[in-house]
């Protein structure tokens, strides 16, 4: 289906029909999928951002030890997905309620946050995050930051695509964690599973 491809350089939000957006909602395999399902998205990529470690490896960032949570890179086109619509995605597949965790993974490296690319994507993404605190469809505070991209570092292969390489490993993990669970009591039929 789609190939991880080499994220863009930082300093560039757009090259000819591409851009970027940065999203970290828990366990970065079950990021991927989401986004891989829109029209207009090049790749995702599974990787580490917001710490203080240069290329850090999954057994340093799982153990806590590094800053960086994980996170997925997606490269899309402008013209065919809209920056809000990458938002919207994200939301419904995260749980904002809940600091330094999502599901049964706990930590600072499975916060859950936004990494902007730009003025623009920190104007949407801000604004994203107020208009949810003011409709959400559940109790309680939002935790998920919204701060500005630095460098992003792809995980290991084998953990690109895992969802699709691995299914059975996959959903199992998935289930057992909860996350479709308390996607649905979240966001009821707006929940992305």
């Amino acid at each position: 289906m789609l190939s991880v491809q080499p994220a863009l350089s930082q300093d560039k939000q757009e090259d000819g029909a591409r851009a970027k957006a940065t999203f970290a909602g828990g366990c970065f395999w079950c990021m991927e999928g989401p986004f891989d399902k829109l029209d207009g998205v090049f790749s995702t990529t599974s990787g580490y951002i917001g710490g203080h470690k240069k290329n850090p490896t999954y057994r340093e960032v799982s153990a806590g030890t590094t800053g960086h949570t994980e996170a997925v890179q997606i490269v899309y086109d402008p013209k065919k997905v809209t920056y809000q619509k990458l938002l919207d995605v994200f939301w419904v597949n995260i749980d904002p309620t809940v600091k330094d965790r999502q599901f049964c993974d706990h930590g600072s490296q499975y916060r859950s946050g936004i990494f902007y690319h730009g003025e623009e994507q920190q104007k949407l993404a801000e604004a994203s995050k107020q208009n949810l605190e003011k409709d959400k469809p559940f109790e309680g505070m939002i935790f998920t930051e919204v701060t500005e991209a630095t460098e992003f570092y792809p995980a290991e292969d084998y953990h690109q695509d895992y969802y699709m390489k691995n299914p059975i490993r996959y959903k199992f993990y998935r289930y057992s964690c909860g996350r479709d669970k308390r996607l649905t009591e979240l966001w009821g039929d707006r929940a992305s599973h």
